[in-house]
């Protein structure tokens, strides 16, 4: 029997994917979580198999979710199930850990396989995810002299946060912060944060949101 976990903050989809599973004979439905914090740590106590998971949720978002899951549960597959299927959000998901990519949009039956798949192992991909996937593997990494931790850095630059917020998430110091940015905005031949957001925004890297000029 396959266990799942659904994460997303609509009761709706819930609901729906609640019925999905309850008629499927191989898969369990075990817990549902209405945030991505509320996903980590039912994650963390029910150790699903899969963790079917929404990417646009209050308190956590689905990417950072993905992330801290994989890290206190590496067993648990992430299958993300959303509605967007930009470039950054795809990318972001599949290199916090997720196994998977579906949107919305797609069948009951495409659901209930990309559950199978993931329990197995494999990376069920929605045709769209797929070909983003493929076009960015054939692209040069425009942030390749970046650290994992800079990337992190930049990422949470572009939601908007100051560095107080950035070292809090990170659970670094802010003078840690600081000093990422100095490298980041060296390495990107920019002068502030401002221009740090629209670079890391023209290349598809972070997500939206209002920076402050300096450090």
């Amino acid at each position: 029997m396959i266990t799942v976990l659904i994460a997303d903050d609509h009761g709706v989809i819930r609901d729906g994917l609640g019925r999905l599973i309850a008629a499927l004979e191989d898969i369990d439905l075990v817990g549902v979580a209405a945030d991505g914090e509320e996903a980590v740590l039912l994650a963390a106590e029910l150790e699903p198999d899969v963790v079917l998971m929404d990417l646009d949720m209050p308190r956590l978002d689905g990417i950072q979710a993905t992330r801290q899951i994989m890290a206190a549960t590496p067993s648990t597959a992430v299958l993300v199930l959303t509605s967007f299927s930009d470039r950054p959000r795809i990318m972001g998901a599949l290199e916090a850990g997720a196994v998977g990519y579906l949107l919305k949009d797609v069948s009951s039956d495409d659901v209930a396989e990309g559950i199978r798949a993931a329990a197995r192992g494999e990376s069920p991909l929605d045709p769209r995810a797929a070909r983003t996937v493929l076009t960015a593997r054939s692209e040069p990494d425009p942030a390749a002299g970046l650290s994992d931790r800079e990337r992190e850095v930049l990422a949470l630059l572009v939601e908007g946060l100051p560095n107080k917020l950035i070292a809090r998430r990170l659970q670094i110091s802010e003078k840690t912060v600081k000093a990422h940015l100095t490298r980041v905005f060296r390495e990107l031949n920019v002068t502030d944060r401002t221009q740090a957001a629209l670079w890391a925004q023209a290349h598809g890297l972070g997500s939206g949101g209002e920076a402050t000029a300096g450090p």
